[in-house]
C-alpha cells in the first residue's frame, strides 16, 4: 500500500492553495477552425454498477459483504465516485495543494442504473458530474466528456432486434434527460457487438463508440480517387493502431459498401488499458505518464490520439487512491507535455477518420470467443476454478421466458396502446419521472382510449413487466463462476417479477415451467445443486406481495408513530384507522390501511392486528378489508379479550378471524428489523452498561494499578473499563452534539469530553463505537461551515480554538475523522473569502513599506479590509483562518510565510 503523497509528483515550490488545478491556459478552448496538431489524451472510465435492487421493493437491501457499508453501491461510491469527483492534488508532505473534479478531464459513460442511484444517495456528487460535462462542453466546442450506455447492461449480440433498439432508445433518453443534450458516443456492454448492433446504432443517430482493438479484423485507408482500391490491412490479432479513428461502414443488399451508412469507432491502447488495471501504471502520475509517452508515434504526423478505456472503478476502489494520480497528471503531468486533454467527440470534431475498419462478426473485449461468456462454457471466468455449465440453460430459460411474454403483451397492451411497442420505448419517460403528470402524459399519446383506473393498473403492469424482462437479461448474471452469486440470483428475481407481473395480468403461470428450465443449470454449490434450488431458496423467499408490505407497515407500527401519508420504499400507505392499547406485558394495534403501488398504481385495503407479548416475540395477522361492520367487530372483540390479559387467548382469536398465518419479526425488511432489534436490545445494553460501570467505578484503583505496574489487566476488569468509558464517551458524545447543533461548540461537554479521552488513554481503552466518529465528524463540518459562512473577525480565533481542540480529542479518542467535508468547505471558501483577505493585508503591508521605506514588524496589528463585507481583518486573525487550513491538511504554507 503507497501512502497518500505518492499519487503526485508535485514539488509545491510555486503553487499556493488550488494553484495546481487545471486552468484555462493549460487546458485550453480548442479553436475548431484550428488544424489539430500534435498528441491528444482520452482516458475513458465505464463506470458501471448492476441494478441490484429488490424487484417489488425499489431498494437496494442490506449486503453484508458490502461492511461497513450498507451495499456495495455505497462502498464503491466512497472508494471510487465521490473521491473523483473531490480529487486530492497533494505535495510530497501529504498536504492539499487543490481539489479538481476528475469527470471534467475524463471522457466517461455511467450507466442509467447507476446514474439514477447517485441521484437519490448523493446529490453533491451527482451534480458534479452533470457539472463536468456542462465545462467540458464549454472547453471542447460543445462535446461533453459523457458518453451514453445501453440501458441495462445487456450483451447486444445476443439480444432480439426489438431489445437492441429499446436499449439505445432508453440510454439516450435516460442520457439527454441528464445531461441535456443528446449523446454523440455510446458505450456497448463489455464492448460487445456485431453488425446488427452497428446498423441498430446508426439508425438511432450515434455517431462513434469505443471497442478493444481485438475486436477489428481488418483495416485500411479510405478510398481516394488516387488509390480507389487501398489494400486491406489484417489486424485480427490486436495490431490495429489505436491512435487513429476510424470508419466503420454496413453494406447494402448487393454486398456493397453503403458510404452513407457508417459508425466511426475508436479502438483504446490494449496494453495500456490492461497496465491500469492490474499492474502499477497508476501508482504515481510519472508511472503513468511515461507508459503514456512510450505510445506516441514518431512517424511525424500531424496529430494522434493515445485513448485508453478501462472500468471507472479501477481509479479509487480496485486500486485505492489512484484518482489523486489522475488528478495530478490531468492538472500538471499532461500540459507540462504539451498533450491535450479530449474526449473521443471533440477529436473526432478535429480529425475525421482516413482509415475504415471491418469487424470480426461477434466480439467482446471480456471474452476471446466471441460472446459465449454469457451463454456457455467457454472458459471465461473470474476464478475460482468452478464450470460455468449453468450458463447455456440460463440462457435458453431467459430466452424462452421473453419469447412467451411476448404474445401475451401484444394481445393485452393492443386493449391500451396504439402501438404496444412504441409505447414499451417511450415508457423511459415514465421510469425517469413517475408523477402523475407524467403518467398523464405518457397516456396521452399512446392510449386507445381514455384508460380507467384499473386499465391503467393492467397497462402499467404489461411495461413493468417489459421492464424486468429487460433487466433479466443484465449481463453480470453470466460474468463470473457461479449462478447463485448475487448476479445470478438477481436476474433469476427480474424474471420472477416479470412472471408475477404476467399473471397478475393475463392469469397465466409460468413459474413451474421456468423452474423445469433453470434445473438444467448445474450449480458449483452443493447446497443447491441445480438451478431450481437457487430459484426455490433464493428468489421466492424474497418474492414481497401487497400484504407482506402491509405486515411490515403493521409491526413497525408499534415503534413508528405514522402520519396519516407515508411512504414504505414504493408504496404509499394511506392510515385508514388505527388503535393501540397495551394490558401489563402485552401491546395490541389494530388498524386499517390502504396501499398503493408507486409503480403499477395497484392498490389494496387491509385490515391488521399485531400483538407484541414482549421481547422479540410479534404476532401479526392480514386481511383484505371487507367492510367497516366486520372491521368494527374484530377491533371490538380483539380489545375486549385483551381486557383479560391473555396471550393464548389474544392468538387463538386472531387466528379465527384472520385465518393460521402469521407474521413475525423474520417477516420485516432486512433494515427496518435490524432498527427494531437494536432498539429491543436498547434495554438489556442500557443495564449491562450500569453493570460494567458499577464495576469500573469499585476497582478503578486496581486497574490503574495493574497499568501503574505495566501488568496485564485481567480480562474481566479490562472489559469492564472499556465499556463503561465507552458508554461515558457516547453519552458525553451525544449531548455534546446536541448542544452544539447551531455549529457553536459547547465548551462544557467538550472538556468532559477531553477528560474522558484522557482516562481512556491511561486506561488503554480504544473507543471503538463507530457513533463516536460519526457524531464527532458532523459536528466538526457545522463548526467548519459556520466558521466560513459567517467569517466575523470577532469569534475567528476562538472559533478555530474550538475545532483544533475538537481535532485533537478526536485524536486521543483513535477516531478517524473523515475531513474531506470540511476540506472542501474550506476550499470553496478560500479563493472567494480567505486568499482576498490575504492578498489585501499583502497589498496593504507594500503600501505601508512603500510609503515609509520601513520594513513592517510580523506582528503588526495594521488591517485588511474583506472588500465584499467590509469586514476589518487584523494579522493574528487572517493567520488563525490559515492554521484552520492547516489543521485540515491543506497546503497553506506559502501564505503563512509571507505573512
Amino acid at each position: 500500500m503507497v501512502s497518500t503523497s505518492d499519487f503526485s509528483s508535485g514539488t509545491g515550490d510555486d503553487s499556493i492553495l488550488n494553484g495546481l488545478a487545471p486552468q484555462e491556459n493549460s487546458l485550453p478552448p480548442s479553436d475548431p477552425r484550428q488544424t489539430p496538431t500534435g498528441v491528444y489524451i482520452t482516458l475513458h472510465g465505464h463506470f458501471y454498477q448492476p441494478p441490484r435492487e429488490n424487484p417489488n421493493l425499489g431498494i437496494i437491501e442490506r449486503q453484508p459483504s458490502a461492511a461497513p457499508y450498507q451495499n456495495w453501491n455505497e462502498r464503491i461510491h466512497h472508494e471510487c465516485y465521490r473521491p473523483n469527483a473531490f480529487a486530492r492534488i497533494l505535495n510530497p508532505q501529504g498536504n492539499i495543494m487543490g481539489i479538481i473534479n476528475n469527470y471534467e478531464f475524463l471522457s466517461f459513460n455511467i450507466g442509467p442504473t447507476l446514474m439514477s442511484w447517485l441521484e437519490q444517495y448523493d446529490m453533491e456528487v451527482y451534480q458534479k458530474i452533470l457539472e463536468a460535462d456542462r465545462n467540458s462542453c464549454q472547453r471542447l466546442n460543445g462535446h461533453g466528456n459523457a458518453i451514453a450506455q445501453v440501458y441495462n447492461h445487456i450483451i447486444m449480440p445476443l439480444a432480439n432486434e426489438r431489445d437492441k433498439y429499446t436499449q439505445i432508445r432508453w440510454g439516450k433518453a435516460d442520457f439527454k434527460s441528464r445531461f441535456g443534450r443528446d449523446p454523440e458516443g455510446i458505450w456497448l456492454a463489455e464492448t460487445a457487438i456485431d453488425y446488427p448492433t452497428v446498423e441498430a446504432l446508426i439508425n438511432e443517430g450515434i455517431r462513434f463508440t469505443i471497442l478493444a482493438p481485438s475486436q477489428a479484423l481488418r483495416c485500411r485507408p479510405l478510398p481516394t480517387p488516387q488509390t480507389p482500391d487501398p489494400e486491406w490491412l489484417e489486424v485480427g490479432g490486436s495490431q490495429i493502431d489505436p491512435t487513429l479513428p476510424y470508419r466503420c461502414y454496413l453494406k447494402d443488399e448487393t454486398g456493397e459498401t453503403d458510404k452513407s451508412r457508417y459508425l466511426d469507432i475508436f479502438f483504446y491502447d490494449g496494453p495500456i488499458s490492461r497496465d491500469m488495471g492490474f499492474n502499477d501504471v497508476l501508482s504515481h502520475s510519472t508511472h503513468l505518464t511515461g507508459r503514456l509517452g512510450q505510445a506516441v508515434q514518431g512517424d511525424h504526423r500531424p496529430c494522434q490520439i493515445l485513448g485508453v478505456a478501462t472500468d471507472g472503478e479501477t481509479f479509487g476502489h480496485h486500486r485505492g487512491g489512484t484518482e489523486k494520480c489522475l488528478a495530478y497528471c490531468f492538472a500538471a503531468e499532461f500540459p507540462s507535455r504539451g498533450w491535450t486533454v479530449t474526449n473521443f467527440a471533440h477529436y473526432l470534431s478535429l480529425a475525421e477518420p482516413s482509415w475504415e475498419v471491418e469487424l470480426k462478426p461477434v466480439t467482446a473485449w471480456s471474452c476471446s470467443h466471441g460472446v459465449d461468456r454469457w451463454q456457455d462454457d467457454c472458459g471465461c471466468a473470474s476464478g475460482g476454478g468452478w464450470h460455468q455449465q449453468w450458463r447455456r440453460p440460463l440462457r435458453d430459460s431467459l430466452n424462452w421466458l421473453r419469447d412467451q411474454l411476448i404474445p401475451i403483451y401484444e394481445d393485452y397492451a393492443h386493449q391500451f396502446f396504439i402501438d404496444p411497442w412504441a409505447a414499451r420505448d417511450d415508457y423511459i419517460q415514465v421510469i425517469l419521472d413517475r408523477s402523475i403528470t407524467s403518467l398523464d402524459d405518457f397516456f396521452s399519446h399512446h392510449q386507445t382510449h381514455s384508460l380507467t383506473e384499473t386499465e391503467r393498473t393492467d397497462a402499467l403492469r404489461l411495461l413493468e413487466m417489459q421492464r424486468h424482462t429487460l433487466l433479466m437479461f443484465t449481463s453480470c448474471g453470466w460474468f463470473f463462476e457461479e449462478l447463485s452469486r448475487p448476479e445470478g440470483t438477481q436476474i433469476l428475481r427480474y424474471a420472477s417479477r416479470a412472471m408475477e407481473l404476467a399473471g397478475d395480468v393475463a392469469g397465466v403461470q409460468l413459474e413451474s415451467k421456468f423452474i423445469q428450465r433453470i434445473a438444467k443449470a448445474e450449480s458449483n454449490v452443493d447446497l443447491f445443486k441445480t438451478g431450481d434450488e437457487v430459484y426455490r431458496q433464493l428468489v421466492q423467499t424474497a418474492q414481497v406481495s401487497l400484504e407482506i408490505v402491509a405486515a411490515h407497515y403493521a409491526l413497525n407500527s408499534l415503534y413508528t408513530t405514522y402520519p396519516r401519508e407515508q411512504r414504505v420504499y414504493c408504496y404509499s400507505a394511506q392510515q385508514q384507522d388505527y388503535q393501540m392499547r397495551q394490558m401489563g406485558r402485552l401491546t395490541l394495534a389494530v388498524g386499517q390501511v390502504l396501499l398503493r403501488s408507486e409503480i403499477t398504481l395497484e392498490k389494496m385495503q387491509y385490515n391488521f392486528a399485531v400483538l407484541h407479548l414482549g421481547g422479540w416475540d410479534f404476532h401479526c395477522c392480514i386481511q383484505p378489508f371487507s367492510g367497516r361492520r366486520n372491521y368494527t367487530e374484530l377491533k371490538q372483540q380483539l380489545f375486549s379479550i385483551l381486557q383479560q390479559a391473555s396471550a393464548a387467548q389474544i392468538i387463538r382469536a386472531m387466528a379465527d378471524l384472520f385465518g393460521e398465518r402469521f407474521y413475525g419479526l423474520q417477516d420485516l425488511f432486512v433494515e427496518e428489523r435490524q432498527r427494531l432489534m437494536g432498539r429491543l436490545t436498547q434495554e438489556t445494553l442500557t443495564r449491562l452498561d450500569q453493570l460494567y460501570t458499577q464495576v469500573y467505578r469499585e476497582n478503578y484503583g486496581m486497574i490503574m494499578a495493574f497499568h501503574r505496574d505495566q501488568m496485564a489487566v485481567p480480562q474481566e476488569l479490562q472489559v469492564a473499563a472499556e465499556v463503561a468509558l465507552s458508554h461515558r464517551c457516547l453519552t458525553t458524545v451525544r449531548l455534546l452534539e446536541a448542544d452544539s447543533s447551531n455549529g457553536q461548540i459547547s465548551l462544557n461537554h467538550l472538556s468532559l469530553l477531553e477528560a474522558i479521552a484522557t482516562e481512556a488513554q491511561q486506561m488503554h481503552c480504544p473507543m471503538k463505537n463507530p457513533e463516536i466518529s460519526q457524531s464527532l465528524e458532523r459536528l466538526m463540518i457545522r463548526s467548519v461551515r459556520l466558521l466560513l459562512n459567517d467569517l466575523n473577525s470577532n469569534y475567528i480565533e476562538s472559533l478555530v480554538g474550538n475545532i483544533e481542540r475538537l481535532l485533537e480529542v478526536a485524536n486521543l479518542l483513535h477516531c478517524q475523522l473523515n475531513l474531506n467535508p470540511a476540506q472542501e468547505l474550506y476550499l470553496e471558501h478560500f479563493s472567494s473569502h480567505i486568499a482576498p483577505v490575504c492578498l489585501s493585508w499583502l497589498h496593504h503591508q507594500h503600501q505601508i513599506e512603500t510609503e515609509t521605506h520601513v520594513e513592517i514588524p510580523s506582528q503588526s496589528t495594521s488591517v485588511a479590509v474583506d472588500t465584499e463585507s467590509q469586514t476589518q481583518w487584523e494579522l493574528p486573525q487572517i493567520r488563525k483562518l490559515l492554521h484552520l487550513g492547516q489543521l485540515l491538511s491543506m497546503d497553506v504554507q506559502e501564505w503563512l510565510d509571507h505573512l
